[in-house]
């Protein structure tokens, strides 16, 4: 069978281009830039393109079909319309990466199904994804367009640890104020539930799928079975560092109206998505995947990305802009409670 992935080298999708490029019964195409290509695995076709020429692609592709085409790089309308152009009636399935952040939150049951009302008011990102959703959907009613839709949750891989609150830079600051005994910032009161997926993980749910009939006209939810407080990530991830964990908790809502004046969108990632608990149920994909589980629990996937970060210190830069904001929230309410302390 053959396998054309739209990206191909991120998070979620590398780890399953390696695990097909280990199955003899698949043929495995990348369509992009070639911008990592020593990372892509032996036997893996690469066929260097910008989805966004059109054109370009088209002419690359002629007289190519697949069984399976998946896209995980498409963030809004204007990708899968392009992608329908591209491969209506040239693939039996098109699989398309959306986000567990476009359900609504909080949700009416604290347990989220395939069936929970899509709706994230704090998010674009999330909306964009519906929209995406909904068109796609609508060619499968109308015309059966093979379209299969999977929201990933928090993905991570050997490179990457999950944090609630960040900077532009990502997570790596975050853990050199650990290792620094600096505090760190936790959204809320760090009790919300959370799901955590290594992404070798994800990749066996997501090939489950492929090339898969009944998950035609469908949608799935792919995260682990593992659920965790934020309190309990984040000491994982110290221990995992070997330093003491020193949280301090600030509501969402302050994050949010604080982290505007520095361009971070704390209203989309945590009112919109991590602030919220939340627990999958994953029976569906199950169904269809019993060999689904978690393999790889946190505290055995953050010691993997610690060994990395060790191993390639090179790849990581710190972020004083982030820091500076973290030392100014925790400067700022501290001396409100300072205030409050002297008025009674």
């Amino acid at each position: 069978m053959k396998a054309l992935f739209i990206g191909g080298t991120g998070t979620i999708s590398m780890a399953i281009v390696r695990r097909l490029a280990q199955d003899p019964l698949w043929e495995v195409y990348l369509l992009n830039r070639g911008n990592r290509e020593s990372e892509v695995p032996e036997g893996v076709h690469q066929i260097v393109a910008d989805i966004h020429n059109e054109a370009e692609v088209a002419q690359k592709l002629e007289g190519m079909t697949f069984d399976t085409v998946s896209e995980f790089i498409g963030f809004d309308v204007s990708a899968v319309e392009r992608d329908y152009r591209l491969f209506r009636g040239k693939t039996r399935q098109y699989i398309f990466i959306s986000s567990a952040s476009a359900y609504n939150k909080p949700a009416a049951q604290y347990v989220i199904t395939e069936g929970t009302t899509l709706a994230n008011p704090y998010w674009e990102y999330s909306r964009n994804k519906i929209a995406c959703e909904e068109f796609l959907m609508k060619k499968y009613r109308e015309e059966g367009f093979p379209v299969t839709i999977v929201r990933p949750s928090h993905t991570y891989d050997e490179r990457s640890l999950p944090m609630g609150a960040h900077g532009d830079k990502g997570f790596y600051q975050v853990i050199r104020r650990m290792q620094q005994g600096k505090p760190v910032i936790i959204q809320g009161d760090g009790t919300s539930l959370w799901h955590l997926t290594f992404n070798t993980d994800f990749a066996i749910g997501f090939t489950g799928l492929m090339g898969n009939s009944h998950a035609l006209g469908e949608a799935f939810q792919i995260t682990g079975d593992e659920v965790l407080t934020w309190n309990q990530i984040y000491q994982t991830i110290a221990d995992a560092l070997g330093v003491e964990l020193k949280p301090y908790y600030v509501s969402s809502d302050f994050l949010s109206r604080t982290g505007e004046a520095y361009g971070y969108d704390f209203a989309g990632s945590l009112l919109g998505d991590k602030a919220v608990s939340v627990v999958f149920d994953n029976s569906k994909l199950k169904r269809l995947v019993p060999q689904m589980t978690t393999n790889v629990p946190f505290h055995k996937g953050a010691r993997i990305v610690v060994d990395y970060i060790k191993a390639h210190p090179e790849k990581y830069e710190e972020d004083p802009v982030f820091d500076a904001y973290c030392d100014n929230v925790i400067a700022h309410l501290e001396q409100a409670k300072d205030m409050i302390r002297s008025e009674a």
